[in-house]
C-alpha cells in the first residue's frame, strides 16, 4: 500500500475511536435515565486489497477499521421473563392491597368503630334481657343494640361497595394507559422503521422508549410481542393483537347499567348494533366474544392466568354487589325461596374468585341469618300466644306480630342494605314486653334468642364444612380474609424476589456501569491517540521522502 493510502488507514482509526468515544459519553450522560439501554460500538475490518492469490496464502493489504453500528446490549429472554414475572407480581400486588383494604374495613376500623363490638353488644343485650325480660331498661338496651348492629353492618357493607367503586375507577385509568401505550408504540414503530430503512442508522433511543413502554404494558396484563426484520414490533395483549400492521386495536369499556361497573372489551371484535337513528349501540350480548379477560378461568401460575394489575383489579372488584343468596347458588334477581331458580355451582363460578364479592356475600349471609332468626322467634312467640283475635301479645294495633327488623324496601330481600330496626320499637321498646297474658315472664322466647346465637349451624360458604354460631362466624370470616392476605403476601414476596433477580440480571446487560464506561473511554482515547501517532509517522515519512530524497 502507498504511503498516501496508509494515511486513510489511520483516519479510519480516528473516526472509529471518535464514534466509540461519543457512544461512551452518551452512555455516561444517561447513567440515571429510566429505560436507557447501554450502547456499544461494533467494529469490523474494511475490505482488503488483494495483491495476489498465490499459494499458500493470498497477499492482501488491509484498509483499516470500519465502524459497523452502535448496537444496544439487550437479552431477549431476560426481557421476556422479566416482563412476565413483573406482570405476575403486579397481579399479586393488587390482590394483596385489596385484602389489606378489606382487613381495614372488617378489622374494626370503620370510622373508629368495631363491627364485632356491635355483634357482641347485641349478644350481651340478649343475655341481660334473659335476666329480667320485663325490665324496660333491658328492653330498651335490646332495641338500641339491634339498631347499632344494623347501622354498623350497613357501614361495613357500604365500605366494601365503595371500595368496589374505587377499583372500578382504577380500571378506567388502567385501560386508558393501555390505549396510550399502544398508540405510542405504534408511532415509535413507524419512526424506527423509517429511520432504519436505509440500514445506516439505528434508532436506539427510540427503541429504549419502546422497550420501556413494553415494560409498563407488561405490568397491566399478559403481553407477548415479536419484532420483524424491519424493526416493527407487533404486540399481543391477553392473546389478542393490540399493535399490528400499522393498526392499534383500541380497548373500550362497557358500563353495566345496573352496577356502573366497567368491562374492558376489544372494539374491533365487538358486535355493534344500531338504534332507529342509525347510532351504534353496544350491548352486553354484543361484547361477550370481545371481552379482554375471561374471569371464569382458574387463576394459576401454570396457566399464566395470574398476570397483570388490571386483571387483578377486575377479579378483586367482581361484576356486581354480592348477597347471601349467591352463597346458596341463587343468582341476583332470583327468589331464594324457589328451588327451581337455584343454579348449582353459581357461587364457585361467579363469586368465590372475587375477594370483594366473596366477603360481601359471606358478611351479608351473617346479617341475614341474625335478622331473620330474631324476627322468626318473635313471630313464633306472638303466634304461640294465640291468634290476633285472641291475644295481643307482641302484636301491633293491626294484629301483626312485632318485628324487630324491617325492610327499607318491602319487595326486596333481607340484605344488609335493605334492613333497619322498626321505628315503632325504637320509639317505644317496651312494646316488646315479654310478659304473657297471665303476667308471667316469657322466658321461653328469650331462651330461644340465646339458643339462636349459640347454635352452631352456619357455614361461611359451600366449600367450608365447619358449623359456626353467629359470633364464631364473624371471627372465622375475619380469619379467612387474614389467611387469604397471608397467602397473597407470601406469593407477593416470592414474586418480588424473582422479579428483582431478573431485574438485576437484566441490569447487568442493559445497565450502564460508570466504571466500565470510564475504562472504555480510556481504551478508546488511547486508540485515538495511537491512530493519531500513526498518521504523524506516515506524515513525517512523506515529508522526509519529499524534502530529502526528492532533491
Amino acid at each position: 500500500m502507498s504511503l498516501m493510502g496508509s494515511l486513510w488507514t489511520g483516519v479510519s482509526g480516528l473516526q472509529t475511536s471518535n464514534n466509540a468515544l461519543n457512544t461512551t459519553a452518551h452512555n455516561m450522560s444517561n447513567l440515571d435515565t429510566t429505560g436507557y439501554t447501554r450502547q456499544q460500538v461494533a467494529q469490523g475490518t474494511r475490505t482488503y486489497v488483494t495483491i495476489s492469490k498465490g499459494r499458500p496464502n493470498w497477499k492482501q493489504t488491509g484498509l483499516g477499521v470500519n465502524y459497523t453500528l452502535t448496537r444496544q446490549e439487550r437479552d431477549y429472554f431476560l426481557d421476556f421473563n422479566y416482563r412476565r414475572e413483573s406482570g405476575r407480581g403486579a397481579f399479586y400486588d393488587t390482590s394483596a392491597a385489596t385484602v389489606e383494604e378489606i382487613e381495614y374495613i372488617l378489622g374494626e376500623s370503620n370510622e373508629g368503630h368495631e363491627f364485632s363490638e356491635s355483634l357482641d353488644n347485641f349478644w350481651t343485650a340478649i343475655q341481660e334481657l334473659s335476666k329480667d325480660p320485663t325490665s324496660s331498661v333491658n328492653q330498651n338496651l335490646f332495641v338500641t343494640r339491634a339498631y347499632e348492629f344494623t347501622n354498623r353492618a350497613s357501614a361495613v357493607y357500604n365500605s366494601l361497595c365503595q371500595y368496589q367503586d374505587n377499583l372500578n375507577k382504577s380500571v378506567v385509568t388502567e385501560v386508558n394507559n393501555i390505549n396510550k401505550y399502544a398508540q405510542e408504540i405504534e408511532k415509535l414503530n413507524q419512526k424506527i422503521v423509517s429511520i432504519e430503512a436505509g440500514d445506516v442508522e439505528h434508532a436506539n433511543d427510540l427503541r429504549d422508549r419502546r422497550n420501556l413502554l413494553l415494560d409498563k404494558l407488561a405490568l397491566l396484563g399478559n403481553v407477548s410481542y415479536k419484532e420483524d426484520e424491519l424493526g416493527y414490533v407487533s404486540v399481543k395483549f391477553e392473546g389478542v393483537d393490540l399493535v399490528k400492521g400499522g393498526l392499534v386495536n383500541k380497548m373500550e369499556l362497557y358500563t353495566d347499567p345496573q352496577t356502573g361497573f366497567y368491562s374492558p372489551y376489544w372494539k374491533m371484535l365487538a358486535n355493534t348494533s344500531y338504534d332507529e337513528k342509525g347510532n351504534p349501540v353496544v350491548t352486553e350480548e354484543g361484547i361477550q366474544s370481545a371481552l379482554v379477560f375471561d374471569l371464569s378461568k382458574e387463576i394459576s401460575s401454570d396457566l399464566n392466568t395470574d398476570i397483570g394489575s388490571l386483571k387483578g383489579m377486575l377479579l378483586a372488584r367482581g361484576d356486581h354487589r354480592a348477597t347471601f343468596k349467591e352463597i346458596k347458588d341463587y343468582p341476583p334477581g332470583s327468589d331464594p325461596n324457589d328451588p327451581a331458580q337455584k343454579q348449582e355451582g353459581w357461587y364457585n363460578r361467579n363469586v368465590a374468585q372475587s375477594i370483594c364479592m366473596n366477603i360481601q356475600a359471606e358478611f351479608d349471609q351473617l346479617i341475614n341469618a341474625v335478622v331473620t332468626t330474631v324476627n322468626d322467634i318473635l313471630r313464633e312467640a306472638a303466634e304461640n300466644a294465640g291468634a290476633a283475635d285472641v291475644s295481643d301479645y307482641l302484636r301491633d294495633e293491626n294484629g301483626d306480630p312485632y318485628q324487630l327488623f324491617v325492610k327499607t324496601i318491602e319487595r326486596d330481600d333481607w340484605t344488609v342494605s335493605n334492613i333497619t330496626v322498626s321505628s315503632v320499637l325504637r320509639q317505644n321498646p317496651s312494646l316488646l314486653s315479654f310478659r304473657l297474658s297471665e303476667h308471667s315472664e316469657d322466658n321461653e322466647t328469650i331462651e330461644k334468642l340465646k339458643a339462636a346465637f349459640e347454635a352452631k349451624i352456619y357455614t361461611l360458604n359451600p366449600n367450608v364444612e365447619t358449623p359456626l354460631n353467629f359470633t364464631d362466624y364473624y371471627k372465622n370470616l375475619v380469619a379467612q380474609i387474614a389467611n387469604t392476605g397471608s397467602v397473597f403476601r407470601g406469593i407477593q414476596d416470592s414474586q418480588t424476589v424473582a422479579t428483582d433477580a431478573l431485574m438485576y440480571a437484566r441490569e447487568q446487560v442493559v445497565g450502564v456501569s460508570s466504571d466500565e464506561e470510564l475504562t472504555n473511554m480510556i481504551r478508546y482515547q488511547n486508540a485515538y491517540n495511537a491512530s493519531s501517532r500513526y498518521i504523524n509517522v506516515i506524515s513525517e515519512m512523506l515529508e522526509h521522502i519529499l524534502t530529502t530524497l526528492g532533491r
